[in-house]
């Protein structure tokens, strides 16, 4: 048997990995994220470092700064931030006296703020340039503002939000997970319970599972005590069947055994020859027994190859009724009735041609001393096709046609029949979608064998 994965295991993948999937995306999106964000933070971080350097330059004329302004300078959202102010005439009026390489130049009436990328002494850095009117001592015009930052502070705000993050969304997926596995492990607990009641099974035991199951595996429970209830079923027929032709088989094999040591007791040559003919007669009815045992249990298991044959019912009449005349003495009339028109089915053409020939070899043995005639004719309707056996015998009662219809039934004790003619028939019917019906109302016994013209 292939070998599979457990189904924990199929279940624990199908959930985590969408979920990984899932995390993953989150994570690329929360990446891009934290860039967004740490850039918004740090410009605005940027902007109201300049804007107070700019009100203490105004309020001290560039001579000194407040302690909230330089401790802002000193740690602006994790790292330094370095500044300059220049008069109107180009003159610095505080702060750092090397500027960044890189700001972009502005007209001298343009007072609109710029965010700027440059290079400060070898390194990446991220500013903000904003002039502002204002008069400082006897200086009066526009004064510029310039504030820029390590863009390295940047990046490493960045990681660690995104390792943060990770640490966080791995912590859920571990914990998801380990949920999961043992979450179904528990999940699936219900199924073991169901191997052990299936374990507990075996040919002498088939009784149906009355464990409780979840919803799910209720239809493979049902199903498996249906197959368990037809299993035994058959099992009970098939050990009815055994038993009841052991005990059929018994006496006539008796017979023969006995007419075989008469054979070989026999006191001359002329003994010995009426001898042997008992037993050559005692052999063909213990063969026509078996053989019919033999039919009877192959109905059971009707091969879907035969059951696929198409056949002419018409050819297969004609040719069970001529087969009969030539047995048949001269005082019987065996005729068949036939449609103008040819009558096709599907099916398996032996078994019906076997179930043809036990009606109509049942007429002949059990007709009766008075039976002069045996007619065989065929009907149809929609989607079937019926064989109809009747004969102007002694016929039968309601009750011989219950008990006839049993498997090893003899409505008379004298009857040298085999009791499996009529269940053969019955049962081929049965297979082929048809049934068997028996009707002794009126002079002699009809039997109308139905199966269906697929």
């Amino acid at each position: 048997m292939k070998r599979t994965y457990s189904l924990r295991l199929r279940l624990t993948l199908i959930i985590l990995v969408p979920l990984l999937f899932v995390a993953s995306a989150t994570g690329l999106w929360q990446l891009n994220n934290a860039r967004v964000t740490a850039g918004e933070v740090f410009d605005r971080s940027l902007q109201s470092a300049a804007l107070a350097v700019a009100n203490d330059v105004a309020l001290s004329g560039g001579d000194a700064l407040a302690p909230s302004t330089r401790k802002i300078l000193s740690d602006t959202s994790g790292g330094r931030v370095f500044y300059h102010v220049y008069a109107p005439d180009g003159v610095i009026v505080t702060g750092y006296a090397t500027p960044p390489v890189g700001i972009p130049l502005a007209d001298d009436d343009e007072l609109s703020p710029v965010y700027f990328n440059a290079e400060y002494l070898g390194r990446d850095v991220r500013g903000f340039r904003m002039r502002t009117r204002m008069q400082v001592d006897d200086f009066s015009g526009v004064f510029t503002t310039t504030v820029w930052q390590d863009v390295a502070i940047r990046a490493t705000f960045v990681q660690d939000l995104m390792l943060r993050s990770l640490v966080t969304i791995s912590s859920i997926i571990t914990s998801l997970s380990l949920i999961v596995w043992f979450g179904i492990r528990i999940g699936l607990h219900p199924l073991n319970d169901l191997q052990q009641a299936i374990d507990l099974r075996s040919g002498e035991v088939l009784k149906p599972i009355q464990r409780p199951v979840p919803v799910e595996v209720e239809g493979i429970v049902r199903t498996l005590n249906r197959l368990l209830g037809q299993v035994s079923e058959a099992m009970a027929t098939q050990s009815e069947f055994i038993s009841n032709a052991a005990h059929q088989l018994r006496n006539p094999v008796a017979g023969v055994l006995s007419l075989a040591e008469s054979v070989r007791s026999a006191p001359n040559e002329v003994a010995m020859r009426e001898r042997a003919g008992d037993l050559v007669d005692a052999a063909k009815e213990t063969s026509h027994l078996a053989q019919k045992l033999l039919t009877y249990e192959r109905t059971k298991s009707i091969s879907p190859a035969s059951a696929r044959e198409t056949f002419s019912v018409n050819e297969l009449i004609d040719g069970v009724t001529a087969d009969f005349r030539g047995r048949s003495n001269g005082g019987l009339a065996l005729t068949a009735s036939m449609p103008d028109s040819d009558i096709s089915v599907t099916g398996d053409r032996t078994m019906i041609r076997e179930a043809v020939s036990n009606l109509v070899d049942n007429a002949m043995k059990h007709g009766g001393a008075n039976l002069s005639e045996i007619t065989v004719s065929l009907e149809t309707g929609p989607g079937e096709a019926t064989i109809v056996v009747k004969d102007n015998g002694k016929g039968l009662t309601d009750a011989q046609i219950q008990t006839a219809l049993q498997r090893f039934g003899q409505v008379s004790e004298r009857s040298d029949g085999s009791g499996l003619g009529l269940p053969i028939v019955e049962r081929v019917a049965d297979r082929h979608g048809g049934g068997l019906k028996l009707s002794g109302k009126g002079p002699g016994l009809e039997a109308r064998f139905t199966v269906a013209r697929q």
